[in-house]
């Protein structure tokens, strides 16, 4: 195998382990979802909250124009988020245009 072979096989297998942890976040984040919707289905809170979801997309951009990430990007990804999100927590409100 030539060295720029075992290079990319390399990147690859870092890319996989990056993945893997982002599934591993996002499983987090999910489990901390259903919990809050049980929690606002106790207290009799609504499940979906348009000023919070757009604060969270908002920081996500902020967060990724400062590490340089594409903020269009982060932002139609963070929107799938809070769709999966509010799905987990019990309701089905359409999310924001990508």
């Amino acid at each position: 195998m030539s060295a720029p072979d075992a290079t990319l096989g390399a990147l690859r297998d870092e890319v996989a382990r990056i993945d893997e942890a982002l599934l591993t976040l996002l499983a987090q984040r999910l489990d901390v979802a259903r919990r809050i919707g049980t929690l606002k289905r106790d207290a009799g809170w609504p499940v979906c909250d348009p000023a919070r979801e757009a604060r969270v997309v908002r920081r996500a951009a902020e967060h990724a124009r400062a590490l340089g990430v594409p903020e269009d990007d982060v932002r139609a990804l963070t929107w799938r988020l809070v769709a999966l999100t509010r799905r987990v927590q019990g309701t089905s409100v359409p999310s924001a245009p990508a």
